[in-house]
């Protein structure tokens, strides 16, 4: 099995999809305006996909598919506005989606905040983004993923989901009394990768594939944007860090490996399967992570997952 991964830490988005001609596929990125998210939806849109650059703000995400047209004048990117800590713009965007299919989504959007701060729902913003708005995401498109046939959802998680080792679902999301960045951002991905695998055991079945991943240990991007700290450490690092264009390498792993079933449920890092945490691989806290969930959205009056 070891020559199935033949990608390493420094290999490119790019190297991990030549030779993958992904025409006519339909594959939305979340954050896809910036860092990981930007290489991953531009590589994507390289090799053909209709690649979806879901972004927070219109002119960023116009700005990201300008940039790639510049270079790929043909490919299939284009922007639609999705602000993941708005339920409204969540149910809008996948509303307006003119595609009877998607064949992949890539959580990828994500960020890491100093002091608490609420979505337009009132969770706090850290697990409201990268894990509640992920999750009504892939609620509402989920229809359109199977009718894909094998379609792929891939999390952009990090190692930092063993950071708490427990899942405290008393202060999940945290309150402002409770609120600590690193804590906040360590629960969040701790429920991304959560997430992947719940998606696997209850749709794995029905051909779709999950899975979550580390993309790299501070690799050069701006999720510290609203964290002086965060911030200042990504750009001390910088130099020894992954490029963003490495750092994608693992989302297009869990995107295109075959067969499907050796990252199917997964925790990849280094374009290889790994060993998530403990918390992260029993059944029960999934379970109960996706029972709150399903109560977090409730509010929505979205339609019950397929």
């Amino acid at each position: 099995m070891a020559e199935n991964w033949k990608f390493s830490a420094k290999t490119t988005a790019d190297e991990v999809l030549a030779g993958h001609d992904l025409t006519g596929k339909t594959i939305v990125v979340t954050g896809a305006n910036t860092g990981i998210g930007y290489e991953t939806a531009r590589s994507l849109a390289k090799a053909g996909a209709r690649t979806i650059f879901a972004c927070r703000s219109a002119a960023k995400g116009a700005d990201a598919v300008k940039r790639v047209k510049a270079t790929h004048p043909n490919s299939g990117a284009e922007a639609r506005v999705l602000d993941l800590g708005s339920f409204a713009s969540i149910g809008r965007f996948c509303a307006e989606l003119d595609a009877p299919r998607v064949d992949a989504l890539i959580c990828n959007a994500g960020l890491s905040v100093a002091g608490w701060q609420g979505t337009e729902e009132g969770f706090e913003v850290t697990v409201g983004i990268c894990h509640v708005g992920h999750f009504l995401l892939a609620r509402l498109l989920m229809p359109r993923l199977l009718a894909s046939g094998n379609p792929r959802v891939v999390v952009v998680a990090s190692e930092s989901h063993r950071m708490p080792a427990k899942l405290d679902f008393d202060r999940l999301p945290l309150p402002k009394e409770k609120f600590g960045s690193l804590t906040a951002y360590g629960q969040a991905k701790l429920c991304n990768v959560l997430m992947a695998k719940s998606l696997q055991k209850k749709y794995g079945a029905r051909g779709l594939t999950a899975c979550s991943l580390h993309p790299g240990t501070l690799v050069t991007t701006d999720i510290g944007r609203n964290s002086a700290v965060v911030g200042l450490l990504i750009k001390l690092v910088s130099p020894f860090a992954k490029t963003p264009a490495q750092g994608a390498s693992t989302t297009m792993v869990g995107l295109v490996h075959e067969p499907a079933t050796e990252v199917a449920g997964e925790y990849l890092m280094q374009c290889r399967p790994a060993r998530s945490s403990q918390e992260s691989n029993d059944p029960s806290v999934a379970d109960r992570l996706w029972e709150k969930s399903q109560a977090w959205v409730a509010r929505a009056n979205a339609p019950e997952w397929p």
